[in-house]
C-alpha cells in the first residue's frame, strides 16, 4: 500500500494561528507520508458568481485535495460561538463541485480556541455542518485545545502532554480508520 496522504484544513487564515498549529502537530503525529495543508483563502460564495464564471479553480483544487487524500484532519477556531466563516464558506463552495469529495473519507475534526471550552461548541456545529457530505468523522477522542495561545512552545510542538496524548491517540484511530 501506498504512503498514506494526509489533508488538513485550517479554520484559521492566520499564518501562525494555532489552530495551523494543532494541524501541524496532528500531521507528525499521524506519521503521514504527504501532508498538504489547503489554502482555504476562497472568494465568497456568490451564486451569481458561479452561475455568471463558474466555480473558481481554487475549489476545483481544493475538491481534488480532498478527493485524492486518504484522510482529512480539520481544525476550527470558536468564533461567536461557532465555526470561523472561512471554513463554513470552504465547505459550502466544495459542496458546489462534482464527485462527492468527502463522501465516506475518513475524518478527524478538533479545535483550537482561546475560550477555556477551546472551541467545543465550533466542533459540535462542524460536525453537523458535515453531516451532508456522508464523510466517516471520527467520534473521538475530542481534542479542544483550550487556551490555545499558551498551549505551543517555541518549535510549534504542544506543550502539554495531556493534549498530545489525546491527539496522539485522535490520530492513531485516523491512521488506522483510513486503513494504514
Amino acid at each position: 500500500m501506498s504512503e498514506p496522504i494526509l489533508l488538513g484544513l485550517s479554520g484559521s487564515l492566520r499564518k501562525d494561528a494555532t489552530n495551523r498549529k494543532l494541524l501541524r502537530e496532528a500531521a507528525r503525529l499521524f506519521d503521514a507520508g504527504t501532508f498538504i495543508e489547503a489554502d482555504l483563502n476562497l472568494p465568497l460564495y456568490d451564486g451569481d458568481v458561479e452561475v455568471g464564471e463558474g466555480i473558481p479553480e481554487a475549489v476545483h483544487v481544493l475538491a481534488d485535495l480532498i478527493a485524492q487524500a486518504h484522510a482529512v484532519i480539520i481544525s476550527t477556531p470558536e468564533y461567536n460561538k461557532g465555526p470561523s466563516g472561512v471554513l463554513k464558506n470552504a465547505l459550502d463552495w466544495v459542496s458546489r463541485t462534482s464527485g462527492k469529495p468527502w463522501m465516506d473519507k475518513p475524518v478527524a475534526v478538533m479545535s483550537a480556541a482561546a475560550g477555556r471550552a477551546g472551541g467545543e461548541r465550533a466542533q459540535m456545529i462542524l460536525r453537523a455542518f458535515m453531516v451532508p457530505f456522508q464523510p466517516r468523522i471520527l467520534q473521538g477522542p475530542e481534542l479542544h485545545l483550550a487556551d490555545s495561545s499558551n498551549e505551543f512552545d517555541s518549535e510549534g510542538r504542544l506543550s502539554n502532554e495531556r493534549y498530545e496524548n489525546t491527539l496522539n491517540a485522535l490520530m492513531k484511530k485516523l491512521r488506522a480508520e483510513a486503513g494504514f
